[in-house]
């Protein structure tokens, strides 16, 4: 029952905190209106408790929207708002977040390669960075359960294009333990107790 030392997050082939930023792009209620890949009361339960999940474990998070400035969209939903607080928005007009300049130096002045990744639509907002950020050697991880596409079939062509690509796809609960990793980190085991309860992953009786 004798953990090893923590890891090195340089080096370590896992997520941690430490290695990893979330990329959250485009959970705007036109988007979510139109998914059709999946139920959109679990596509926004979902990206909310990943959301909180990622911020209980200190894992920096850059927000981005499109086309609100311009007025053909609006903000980020406001369940999802609550849960960031004050974390800013990176506002484009590029479909594609990478070639937006702000969200780009956002992302990459983390100096983390692992970029954990949710947008909407699979086929689009989250291709198309995937893709990019890939291709100059970053590690990508897109949360399957927390992002949707305009059809079944689009979502899942999109993940298959980005798999092809190098991408490694995760889920909420696979996150969550990975970055939880051992129950002698008692500072965060609280956190990870909290919000595996509330999206029913764990019962406490």
């Amino acid at each position: 029952m004798t953990s090893y030392a923590p890891r090195d997050p340089k080096t370590d082939r896992l997520l941690a905190p430490e290695n990893s930023v979330f990329a959250i792009i485009d959970y705007q209620s036109t988007q979510i209106q139109s998914i059709e890949s999946m139920n959109r009361y679990q596509l926004v339960k979902n990206i909310v408790a990943t959301a909180k999940l990622l911020k209980d474990f200190h894992v920096p998070i850059i927000l981005s929207t499109v086309n609100v400035a311009t007025g053909r969209n609006q903000d980020t939903i406001a369940a999802l708002k609550d849960v960031l607080g004050d974390i800013p928005s990176f506002d484009r007009t590029t479909i594609n977040a990478w070639e937006d300049k702000e969200f780009n130096e956002a992302i990459t002045g983390t100096n983390r390669h692992n970029i954990i990744m949710a947008a909407l639509w699979t086929e689009a907002c989250l291709t198309f960075p995937a893709l990019d950020a890939l291709a100059e050697g970053y590690d990508v991880y897109p949360v399957v359960d927390a992002v949707g596409g305009t059809s079944l079939e689009a979502h899942e062509a999109a993940l298959r294009r980005i798999e092809q690509a190098g991408a490694r796809p995760t889920s909420y609960a696979q996150l969550a333990c990975e970055l939880q990793r051992d129950w002698n980190r008692t500072d965060t085991v609280p956190e990870f107790l909290e919000n595996m309860s509330a999206t029913g992953k764990f019962l406490r009786l």
